[in-house]
């Protein structure tokens, strides 16, 4: 695939080199990119979702490596391998039920004749389709319906020809990434979509007159204030500017587009305001398995000063920032520095940066993270494209996304 390795290298590079931030960005270029990897990936007879996976996660390794801190990619990546397995065991689950596997009428025999000659479903899959067989169908099945053709191959006959059987193989084959191509597919629409959806429900959340607090520079929330702006609803946002890239002097502008009444505040006046608001609403960089938040730098500073007030404390994240791993260490595994020049003209503070007598350091040290972590237990509630949940069901939640082979790329 020469020119899918192209493709994934010039993507690597553009993570490594930061040209492309933001957790959606990453998010639908990950998928786009996977999906060109699946479509145009050999397929051999046997063992074909096998050999699907282990394409997928040789290239999921390469995105991760390039950038772990972005961890939409590895979300996607795990999203993906999910789609493979349960589109294959459904295809599997069908082709048993095609072959009566488990009437008990059948004996040994009959069952070991009807499944020679197609070595396409493992032994893994197999006993997994016959666990799962009350098992519902996966969503683009029953969107979609199941075709005749995912059926008949699996009833022949012992004595049919091998050109029958190797026509079945070529149909079971095309089945398996057709119907994989087309998941992935919904799952480009709903990242895509992701923003309207949660958008939709901030009626059932901010009421009239209220003061909404948020902090940073997100679509989502920009999308979500919006919503009910439109539905005629009248309330005030605070937003703190997020130094040092005062990314919500971007979003102040925004909202005051758009028509809303906004105030800008200091980070270090949160605590100062926060008795006049009555719900805080931020973004989410990436959602942890044990519901914690990973988010703009200080944000677990207003996550404190609301639990301090008892005022709610609102994450918007799409599915795509779920991430199926639990935080050790959050504060440094999943942070970055940004430039010190952020923070500090370094021509005015260039008598402070001498190295001490002996020492071999810089007197002066400018640390400038990105992220912040807010734990599970400073937040009120989760609002997601499937709807609201709380910081104990996001596990749940995670759980119907990833499967627990795919955790650790």
């Amino acid at each position: 695939m020469p020119d899918v390795q192209s493709t994934v290298l010039e993507f690597v590079n553009k993570l490594r080199k930061r040209k492309i931030e933001g957790s959606q960005a990453t998010a639908r270029c990950t998928v786009e990119l996977l999906r060109s990897v699946i479509s145009q990936h050999r397929v051999p007879h046997a063992n074909q979702a096998s050999a699907l996976i282990d394409a997928v996660k040789a290239v999921g390794e390469q995105l991760v490596a390039a950038n772990p801190v972005e961890l939409a990619v590895g979300n996607v990546v795990r999203r993906v391998l999910h789609i493979i397995r349960e589109e294959d065991l459904s295809l599997t689950t069908a082709a048993m039920g095609g072959l009566d596997l488990l009437d008990a009428s059948d004996d040994d025999e009959d069952v070991c004749n009807k499944g020679i000659g197609y070595p396409a479903m493992s032994a893994a899959v197999v006993a997994a389709a016959a666990r799962s067989t009350l098992r519902p169908p996966s969503l683009q099945t029953l969107l979609e319906g199941t075709p005749e053709s995912a059926t008949v191959p699996y009833t022949s006959s012992s004595g049919a020809d091998s050109e029958s059987k190797t026509a079945d193989k070529s149909s079971i084959t095309r089945k398996l990434k057709h119907d994989v191509i087309e998941s992935v597919n919904q799952l480009i629409h709903e990242i895509a979509g992701c923003h309207e959806q949660i958008a939709e429900q901030a009626i059932e959340h901010i009421h009239q007159n209220e003061v909404i607090l948020t902090l940073g520079s997100s679509r989502t929330v920009l999308e979500f204030l919006c919503a009910a702006k439109e539905k005629k609803r009248s309330f005030r946002v605070f937003v703190a500017e997020g130094a040092p890239r005062y990314q919500g002097h971007l979003l102040a502008k925004e909202l005051v587009a758009r028509g809303l009444q906004t105030t800008v505040i200091t980070d270090s006046a949160v605590f100062a305001m926060i008795s006049r608001v009555n719900m805080v609403i931020i973004g989410a960089h990436a959602v942890m398995a044990n519901g914690g938040v990973i988010g703009p730098v200080g944000v677990n500073m207003a996550a404190l000063a609301a639990k301090k007030h008892a005022v709610p404390f609102v994450v918007l994240a799409g599915c795509h920032k779920l991430c199926p791993l639990y935080p050790h260490n959050p504060e440094v595994l999943l942070n970055e520095l940004r430039s010190p020049s952020e923070l500090l003209d370094f021509g005015e503070f260039s008598d402070c940066l001498d190295f001490g007598a002996g020492s071999g350091s810089p007197l002066l040290q400018v640390v400038n993270p990105t992220f912040d972590y807010v734990p599970p237990n400073l937040v009120s509630l989760f609002i997601t494209d499937t709807g609201g949940h709380n910081p104990s069901y996001m596990y749940r939640l995670i759980a119907d996304y990833y499967s627990a082979d795919d955790l650790v790329m």
